[in-house]
């Protein structure tokens, strides 16, 4: 019987030729070719997504919440961090030299157990400030690591998207994002690992600080680009657009700098970089920088061979490092706010190899944390360690539930624009202890048409871009075109329109000759803005 230790409740690229591609991302973003601006602060490298509408909607959502993503990269053994005890015959049958003996265990519960090396969770669960969401993934599972982080960050079953799902959130909204940013950055990342989930439609250029000191004289110092005296032409567009990012980008440093100076960590931090990590972002959120959403990683967890060294090292860090973190927060009346969550691009199998590791796997669980949660719990089904798919374990929650769940009921997003930011796809919202007070959808005829409204770009020939909406009422209806710092160029529509379909040929509509690129036309109807990204060819 298990014993308590707390009172309380084939798609894979050749592996090789894999890691090239994902290391060669990876140093692009670095290099600031690809990615949101960039900085170091302290030991830490910080990517502020100063150009994604995703700042501004999540700036002024109606809540205090805070979302910190831990991305867990390489693709974590989920099956060594949840041990199934009621079924730990077969758990150590499949895995005889790399199972975690019975004797190194924490039962959480009867049925689950963590390894030893991770007790620090063992009081936030017994305090109820954490749950596990398990067998965690998707149908038909990419087991290549670029393939499927960019998955996870996109929310699409197929590698063809090339926004995230947080960036497409409030896309349509602020054309002029360029010349009138929000106050303060509303996703932050720190790490230099590649990933989707803060890209919007429009690309983002990345600016790079090298050290705490020139991020100091950048914030009180430094020289903001010219925007005025630019060539006409493509290329003046496009120098535009990259210095205007840059400028945005010296206000959030100023605004990062200022937070960070404003507070201090109440507890001592191990000498790890997710421990420095997790430092930094305690003493944003203490230090009220006004940020919505954190992305912290912790690399390493591609434990092809040498496993249980590896993990046990990895896990032991982000354990502590996460237990800190909320007594940190705690110390300023904060950790009421945030709610921690892990992810990863995949699971392990089942089955050890013949190296004292795990090849690339399918479902896994998702660790929740924070007080929000109200509660200690095992979400779902785990998934049986007999009834596998080709070794592999068989999800039993799709990641867009989650992904919903948290943008519904933490963040408290209105569940229509939740569905477009997910691509539509279908969901089911999970019950993880927290909610928005049962928050409803207006009716358009009642409150805003804000929910109700659809439009996209669309291109029915070559060199023709037009505009498609579906209009909820009858109402005027204001159209205008953006160059991609916001300045604008021409005037698409200003007129009453009947509710129903709707298409407008841009070029055919303004009759005016544009450069060759990227532009942003805005619908204005009511009180709402609405604007995406259309090519101009």
């Amino acid at each position: 019987m298990c014993q308590h230790h707390s009172p309380q409740n084939n798609k894979d690229l050749s592996h090789d030729e894999e890691h090239k591609i994902w290391s060669r991302r990876s140093f692009l973003q670095a290099l600031g070719i690809a990615g949101t601006g960039t900085m170091m602060l302290g030991t830490n490298s910080i990517s502020a997504s100063s150009v994604s509408p995703l700042t501004m909607a999540l700036s002024q959502a109606e809540t205090d919440n805070i979302l910190v993503l831990v991305r867990l990269v390489g693709g974590n053994d989920g099956l060594n961090t949840i041990i199934p005890f009621y079924d730990y015959d077969n758990y150590v049958n499949a895995r005889p030299t790399i199972h975690i003996p019975q004797d190194s265990l924490i039962c959480l519960t009867q049925d689950f157990a963590i390894p030893n090396y991770m007790e620090p969770l063992q009081a936030m669960f017994g305090e109820g400030k954490m749950r596990a969401i398990h067998g965690v993934g998707y149908d038909d599972p990419n087991l290549s690591h670029f393939t499927s982080s960019d998955i996870w960050a996109t929310a699409e079953d197929e590698d063809r998207i090339r926004n995230g799902w947080l960036g497409r959130y409030y896309e349509h909204l602020y054309p002029d994002y360029f010349i009138n940013p929000p106050e303060n950055p509303a996703a932050v990342q720190i790490g230099n690992f590649a990933n989707l989930v803060f890209e919007g439609y429009d690309k983002n250029y990345a600016f790079v600080l090298s050290g705490t000191n020139q991020l100091q004289d950048v914030a009180e110092n430094g020289t903001m680009h010219d925007m005025l005296n630019l060539p006409d032409c493509t290329y003046g567009d496009q120098l535009e657009y990259m210095r205007g990012s840059i400028n945005t980008t010296y206000t959030y440093a100023e605004k990062i700098h200022a937070a960070y100076g404003r507070a201090s960590n109440a507890v001592a931090y191990q000498d790890t970089g997710i421990a420095r990590q997790l430092a930094t972002v305690a003493r944003l959120i203490k230090g009220n920088l006004g940020t919505k959403v954190y992305m912290v990683s912790l690399g390493g967890f591609d434990t092809h061979s040498g496993q249980p060294e590896r993990h046990s090292k990895l896990m032991s860090e982000l354990s502590d490092a996460m237990a800190r973190f909320y007594e940190d927060l705690d110390a300023g009346d904060m950790s009421k706010y945030v709610l921690g969550m892990t992810f990863s691009e995949f699971g392990r199998r089942v089955f050890e190899n013949g190296s004292e590791g795990t090849d690339h796997g399918a479902a896994a669980p998702i660790l929740m944390f924070g007080p929000g949660l109200n509660g200690n719990e095992f979400i779902g089904e785990h998934p049986s360690l007999s009834a596998t798919d080709r070794g592999n374990l068989v999800s039993s929650i799709d990641f867009r539930d989650v992904y919903a769940t948290v943008m519904a009921k933490w963040l408290c997003i209105d569940e229509t624009v939740v569905s477009e930011a997910l691509l539509d796809k279908p969901y089911e919202a999970l019950e993880l202890g927290f909610d928005c007070n049962g928050s409803s959808t207006p009716n358009p005829t009642e409150q805003s048409i804000g929910a109700y409204m659809r439009h996209r770009p669309y291109y029915p020939a070559e060199n023709t871009p037009y505009i498609y909406f579906e209009l909820p009422v009858t109402a005027h209806v204001d159209i205008q075109l953006y160059n991609m710092i916001g300045q604008r160029v021409a005037s698409i529509a200003n007129e009453m329109m009947f509710s129903g379909s709707h298409k407008i040929n841009i070029k055919e509509k303004i009759n005016t000759r544009l450069h060759t690129g990227q532009y942003i036309y805005s619908i204005s109807i009511q009180d709402k803005k609405f604007s995406k990204s259309v090519v101009i060819r």
